[in-house]
């Protein structure tokens, strides 16, 4: 009798197994979640028959076929041939446009992926390779059903920009880790990506016209440690591995305030002895009687603490713009991407009509060498050139001044978008000055609601940055960084109306599962059933 009861039950078991629905195409863990998804009927199966079709002409598309391959090839040890000839995984490039925009159709028998643009054929491959099940992470052959739900998806971004920022100034990060950054930011089709080149504790890339600055300036760091910097081929390579992954890099210089790196490097860009103000017009911009270098000048000591706002470039030395002109120029001149970020931030030692001044007349230098300035929000205090934008991190009112000016707003409120905020009071590392901010918190908001009198029309983008007073690892930035970069690359792609927490901690844990095939460290909220 007992066996014939387990016999029953364990037969009901193996019918329940069999019957479980297989998940639909709507089900899949995509995150940032695309703005239409169909489902099918079925699957779609890789083998080792499978391979990828071409169809269409550009530099990039073979890339964007081997980038396929490349990712699939280790987990399910299969060749995946890229041609133009033939194929059941189709990448098909339908113009010459600039096009972030892609569709994705799957039937059992093929996948077909189609864009007008190159990046838009990009994303739909990172779309594509979040259908498998987790292992495809794997860097080693698995034995698993490679199915997909069949369906259709259509999708394009809410923002043109969508970025992060790395600080490699506070601590120096390798080229290897922010190499490995770039990677990671790829896979949630975040496009920009902002180094906050220099601070007062270290000036991290090389200006051939002022070599003391890496010398001395990029000699040290937070705790005291080496420090480091780019060279200028270093950060061309930096530049051309993010082009291929159709992320365009932002460089920072901070300035007139978190300029303590360059001060100690070179003491003739010390403050002299102030004469009287002359004639401060915009237009004119000849301030060579504000201020005479001083005789003897003293640079100032390194700096190996997180104190900010008491370190400022003199804006009545003619010197100081000399100096601008050329740090711009040779960044600009390596530097493909549009923009130049200025900084701004937190001048609290800088006098306002001094702080004005160098604002608009630095805009100028950039502006001269091709570049469309973004700084803090506190520049939006100044008179902004048409076209420059504010990045908005702390006060609201400076970015209404931006709007009123008619100029764009790039989101990155501190109390939603700063990756080194700690989750909470036991977090390891982090700060904790604007907000404690947990998953959920990285998740719920919505960039056009988020500030009163800012909407859509105003917004360039958003940007999540990592400061990195604590960071001194890879560790350490994935622990701040993962998940909530992936929380704020759905914010900045997918339509408000989309998006839900209930639906993002559901799909979050499959990425949970292929972090921890790669290694990543990352934090496991309690907020998530990992």
């Amino acid at each position: 009798m007992k066996k014939s009861l387990w016999a029953l039950m364990f037969g009901v078991l193996l019918a329940l197994g069999a019957c479980k629905k297989s998940p639909t195409l709507s089900e899949s863990a995509i995150i940032p979640l695309p703005q239409e998804i169909s489902n099918g009927s079925g699957s779609f199966t890789l083998n080792a028959e499978i391979g990828i079709k071409l169809v269409g002409a550009s530099n990039n598309l073979t890339k964007i076929g081997e980038h396929l391959a490349e990712k699939l090839r280790p987990a399910t040890g299969f060749d995946f041939p890229v041609s133009f000839d033939a194929g059941q995984v189709i990448l098909e490039l339908t113009g010459e446009e600039n096009s972030e925009a892609y569709e994705i159709m799957i039937s059992e028998d093929e996948v077909k992926i189609t864009s007008s643009g190159e990046a838009g054929l990009f994303y739909g491959v990172q779309t594509l390779l979040q259908l498998f099940p987790s292992q495809i992470a794997s860097s080693t052959t698995q034995s698993v059903d490679w199915n997909i739900p069949t369906g259709s998806i259509k999708d394009a971004p809410s923002f043109e920009y969508r970025g992060s920022m790395l600080d490699v100034a506070r601590h120096f990060i390798s080229v290897e880790d922010v190499k490995y950054y770039i990677d990671q930011m790829a896979v949630y089709k975040l496009n920009y990506l902002h180094l906050h080149l220099t601070d007062d504790q270290g000036w991290r890339i090389e200006i051939k016209s002022w070599p003391k600055l890496t010398e001395i300036g990029g000699s040290t760091e937070v705790g005291g440690g080496k420090g480091g910097f780019y060279t200028q081929e270093q950060y061309k390579d930096i530049v051309a591995y993010a082009a291929e992954r159709f992320i365009t890099i932002v460089p920072e210089v901070d300035m007139p305030g978190h300029t303590n790196s360059a001060l100690a490097s070179y003491a003739e860009l010390n403050p002299g002895v102030n004469l009287p103000n002359g004639n401060r017009d915009s237009v004119n911009k000849a301030p060579l009687d504000y201020e005479m270098p001083m005789k003897n000048p003293q640079a100032s000591e390194l700096y190996t603490g997180t104190e900010v706002g008491w370190s400022t470039f003199s804006s009545k030395l003619e010197l100081t713009y000399a100096f601008v002109d050329s740090v711009v120029r040779e960044i600009s001149a390596i530097t493909p991407g549009p923009y130049f970020h200025i900084g701004g931030d937190e001048s609290h030692v800088t006098e306002k009509e001094d702080y004005v001044y160098f604002v608009e007349r630095v805009q100028d230098i950039v502006s001269k060498y091709g570049k469309t300035s973004i700084g803090w929000d506190e520049v939006a205090t100044t008179k902004l050139l048409p076209g420059n934008v504010a990045q908005f991190w702390a006060l609201e009112d400076n970015a209404k001044l931006a709007k009123d000016q008619g100029n764009k707003v790039l989101m990155s409120p501190a109390k939603k978008a700063y990756l080194d905020m700690q989750y909470d009071s036991t977090s390891r590392i982090g700060l904790h000055w604007a907000a404690y901010v947990e998953l959920d918190e990285a998740y719920q908001w919505e960039p056009t609601k988020y500030a009163d009198g800012i909407t859509a029309e105003h917004i360039l983008g958003v940007e999540a940055p990592l400061w990195t007073e604590t960071v001194t690892n890879r560790a350490d930035i994935d622990y701040l960084v993962f998940p909530r970069l992936a929380a704020i690359a759905e914010v900045a792609w997918t339509k408000e109306d989309r998006r839900s927490w209930e639906s993002f901690k559901s799909r979050i844990p499959d990425h949970g599962k292929k972090w921890d095939i790669q290694g990543v460290g990352y934090y496991k909220s309690p907020k998530v059933n990992w």
